[in-house]
């Protein structure tokens, strides 16, 4: 654990407490740098939020602003969590705001904390523009003392966290929806029906006009490269830097906010070649295991998505390489013990993949005890660690290994791999 985590979780209570009280008064007592930002796209969902935020900071950088970045968790070093002005925040500057936080900050939790953290520094450092990641849900989520931003981005909804949000996907969306302000714009992606449902009672609510895919705009893949079309434009554009099909999806409502922030034609192409978010489909070629990989003539893959939806995301991306050059399939999967293991290896079942399970530092299932709902749908062997599955998996012949199932696996995957995050 780095050391601002580790500063954070001695003096912060670790719990997940949706209320909006304490920020409120923690961000009152700071001066509400909140209301002092640069003009703010605050995006909300359940997967594909912390690309749809990459790809729109890529393109606004392209166009020449200065953006700031709100995004979590971070994988390797807490840094991440906040850019400033396109730069990682530096420790010296993290550490004087956290100070300032602890004199003030009561009972706020670690992510209450860290928001507010980012909140200062972003209100402290020049920008022309602030994405703010929504952390878990939206209406009582610590970033939704923001009241005026400049754009809402809502990303697919789907379930996760349901000890905190529920199982019923209108609730969920509901929830996520809080966003959406007064006579601020909202861009919505692809949603269930009735996901998109509720969103539309929230906008109507707060007279939010919707700019929605699948209606409004939308987005394929075609000859090598990305279409877009609105209501008044077509633009053949080059695929984003991000793996998967599901990207295009990403791209398209990254791409349809970029135009309501008037960005530019070439600062979109430029912004789509050049975006990089680590852990989403990343070919993992340096390091110990990406070495232990290129030995054995074989592909390894990382993926952080930890949740149904995102394991349909997977197994199409393993099916479409699979198609095109045809290997021994291997996943090495850790998983939160709160995720929904029986539904993320029931979406990939027909990968028809050996799967090793493993742990991780924190709250991860056990192994065997995730193995045993893996073999529900296929052969699964636990295992001590990323280290021996894959010793294992390329042993047995794997040519194609991907590991996932948590941001917090694929960050020790990263930290041993000597990977590190794009400045």
């Amino acid at each position: 654990m780095d050391p601002i985590s580790e500063r954070l979780r001695a003096r912060h209570p670790q719990r997940i407490d949706l209320s909006l009280d304490r920020m409120k008064a923690l961000c009152a007592a700071l001066g509400d740098p909140q209301h002092r930002l640069p003009p703010v796209v605050h995006v909300a969902g359940t997967n594909g939020k912390g690309s749809t935020v990459s790809m729109i900071r890529a393109i606004a950088e392209a166009a020449g602003l200065k953006v700031h970045a709100y995004t979590s968790p971070h994988l390797v070093r807490f840094n991440e969590r906040i850019r400033l002005a396109g730069k990682l925040i530096e420790d010296d500057q993290l550490n004087a705001i956290l100070d300032r936080i602890e004199a003030v900050s009561g009972e706020a939790t670690v992510f209450e904390s860290t928001t507010a953290a980012a909140f200062v520094a972003m209100s402290e450092t020049p920008a022309d523009l602030a994405i703010i990641e929504v952390g878990l849900g939206g209406v009582l989520d610590a970033t939704n003392v923001i009241e005026r931003p400049l754009l809402s981005v809502i990303a697919p909804v789907d379930y996760d966290h349901a000890e905190f949000l529920g199982t019923d996907l209108a609730g969920i969306a509901a929830e996520k929806a809080g966003v959406l302000k007064p006579g601020a714009p909202g861009v919505i992606a692809r949603q269930q029906e009735v996901a998109m449902a509720a969103i539309e009672r929230a906008a109507q609510a707060v007279h939010a006009p919707l700019t929605v895919m699948g209606v409004d705009f939308d987005a394929w893949a075609e000859r090598g490269g990305l279409a877009f079309q609105d209501q008044e434009r077509f633009l053949d554009l080059p695929a984003p830097g991000l793996a998967g099909a599901h990207q295009i999806d990403n791209a398209g409502v990254a791409i349809a906010a970029a135009l309501e922030l008037d960005l530019p034609e070439a600062a979109i192409a430029e912004g789509l070649k050049s975006v990089r978010w680590p852990a989403r489909l990343q070919r993992i070629s340096a390091g110990p295991y990406g070495d232990a990989a290129r030995a054995a003539d074989a592909e390894l893959w990382l993926d952080g998505g930890h949740n149904p939806h995102a394991a349909r995301a997977l197994a199409a991306f393993l099916a479409d390489r699979q198609a095109r050059a045809p290997r021994p399939l291997a996943l090495i999967c850790g998983m939160l013990a709160n995720k929904d293991a029986g539904g993320f290896f029931a979406a990939l079942k027909d990968s028809h993949a050996t799967v090793f399970t493993v742990g991780f530092d924190g709250t991860a299932a056990d192994p065997a005890a995730l193995a045993a709902v893996a073999r529900g749908h296929g052969l699964a062997t636990p295992a001590g660690s990323v280290d021996e599955a894959l010793k294992l998996a390329l042993r047995l012949g794997a040519g194609r290994v991907a590991i996932c199932g948590s941001l917090y696996l694929a960050g020790e995957v990263l930290g041993a791999s000597r990977e590190t995050w794009p400045d």
